[in-house]
């Protein structure tokens, strides 16, 4: 089935206090409008239509529609929704189920969505509209119904008499309809109201009186029709939405210690029996095999973590994969290109960047590991750090199975370090070590006696 959809996302929102147009401030790491966006993919959208304006550029360089055809219309007058509606008419395909939603209500679910087509659908001359019940409705349009308690109209707060008031079923603003009735209806509007604007309540009036069914349906949770229009508002649904991920992920087997202190910024999939700790960032695609611990105050992106393994606090791992059995941190960072074998460790203050850790290695701490290649049950010292660039060029350094690197040690790349070799602590490696050897290099040690420290001069 073909569904178009207009997006109204022309709004500067002066109340956000931002340069930022309002529709690309961002929830879970993802802007307003892209939520929006990827809903309507989700539900099987064709074709959307983005109605900008403040900051139309930045709008269309920041969003994507994958699937999803988008087009854009500028509103250079912000005459009302029904004005914005109007701009984009021009657009829609002819006789097509056409859904209206906004750049700045974001956690509208695609499932919701589904469901107002659907109902649409039923009644093809009818407008399926989204509602829903407030205890405080003040500022909100009313929905008004009949003694048969069928929808008649929305009146907007600034226009509805005290009785009007006292009704707790407020308009979304979300609705669906035929495209040609939709463009029927907008060409009638007036602006005559206390606003003085255009507004696209008014035409569930005109359906009615054309003898048209009007059906109301109510969104399972009440955040996918919040709005934002403060930071405030935005930090608090960004709360609202966190907890709603981390629900979902604890009805899966994941175990928070405490899930009003985590943030998804991407997409995690989870195994069983999986610990997250507090204040964890996830971004971009991340995947945590059984029984994998998650220490605070971690933040992972794109990476794999696997089965048993630990990632203690305060570690950064990107674009890296971790295999079974390892441990992590605390203050490690696994740069993007790591690749930690089964059962290896990495300890506290250890940076690794596109670097292989083989199977039981270990880097306990204060290392850096970089462009190489790294064999079974290799000890990395304390200090020790691969020099791999030149000021031009990046050099790999191979460290084969067994070996034993001293602390404070210098792995002047290329080099290639080989099987059970022993480096010396303070040694500095410019050339190959083959098998079994110890290298060492240092200065022979100098005791001077006697010697007086010198004093400050008064």
């Amino acid at each position: 089935m073909d569904i178009q959809v207009i997006i109204l996302a022309a709004g500067k929102g002066s109340r956000m206090k931002s340069r930022l147009p309002k529709v690309l401030h961002q929830i879970a790491g993802k802007s307003l409008v892209q939520h929006v966006i990827d809903s309507c993919r989700s539900m099987g959208a064709n074709h959307c239509h983005l109605v900008v304006g403040h900051g139309a550029e930045a709008v269309k360089q920041a969003v994507d529609g994958g699937r999803v055809e988008l087009s854009f219309v500028e509103q250079k007058q912000q005459l009302g929704t029904g004005h914005a509606v109007k701009v984009a008419l021009d657009g829609l395909k002819p006789d097509t189920p056409t859904l209206i939603l906004y750049g700045d209500v974001p956690l509208i679910h695609h499932d919701t969505l589904s469901e107002l087509v659907a109902i649409h659908e039923s009644d093809k001359s009818g407008i399926a509209l989204m509602t829903c019940f407030l205890d405080d409705p003040t500022g909100y349009g009313r929905i008004t119904r009949d003694a048969d308690d069928r929808v008649t109209g929305i009146v907007e707060h600034k226009d509805a008499s005290d009785e009007q008031k006292k009704i707790n079923e407020i308009n979304t603003g979300i609705l669906c309809c035929n495209s040609n009735q939709l463009t029927t209806w907008i060409n009638q509007l007036n602006n005559d109201n206390a606003q003085g604007e255009y507004y696209l309540t008014d035409i569930i009036a005109m359906a009615v009186a054309e003898g048209n069914q009007v059906t109301a349906m109510q969104p399972k949770q009440l955040f996918e029709v919040e709005g934002i229009n403060t930071l405030r508002q935005l930090a608090e649904l960004e709360r609202v939405w966190q907890l709603e991920m981390a629900k979902q992920l604890m009805g899966g087997g994941v175990t928070f210690l405490d899930p009003t202190r985590f943030d998804l910024r991407g997409t995690l999939t989870c195994e069983s029996d999986v610990v997250i700790d507090i204040n964890c960032i996830i971004e971009g695609r991340v995947c945590l095999h059984e029984g994998a611990r998650i220490g605070p105050n971690v933040v992972l992106k794109d990476c794999v973590i696997g089965a048993g393994s630990v990632i203690k606090a305060n570690s950064v791992i990107e674009d890296s994969t971790v295999d079974q059995g390892c441990s992590v941190g605390p203050f490690a960072r696994l740069r993007p290109g790591t690749h930690l074998r089964d059962d290896s460790h990495v300890g506290n203050f250890v940076e690794i960047k596109k670097s292989t850790i083989g199977e039981g290695s270990k880097a306990g701490h204060l290392a850096y590991i970089g462009d190489s290649e790294v064999g079974r049950q290799v000890n990395i010292g304390a200090g020790t750090i691969t020099c791999n660039y030149d000021g031009a060029n990046k050099h790999k350094t191979i460290i084969e199975d067994g070996a034993f690197i001293g602390s404070d040690t210098q792995l002047v790349a290329p080099v290639r370090i080989g099987k059970n070799v022993t480096v010396g602590a303070g040694t500095t490696v410019t050339s190959d070590v083959e098998d079994n050897a110890l290298c060492t290099r240092r200065v022979k040690q100098k005791n001077i006696t006697g010697w007086k420290r010198p004093t400050k001069q008064k």
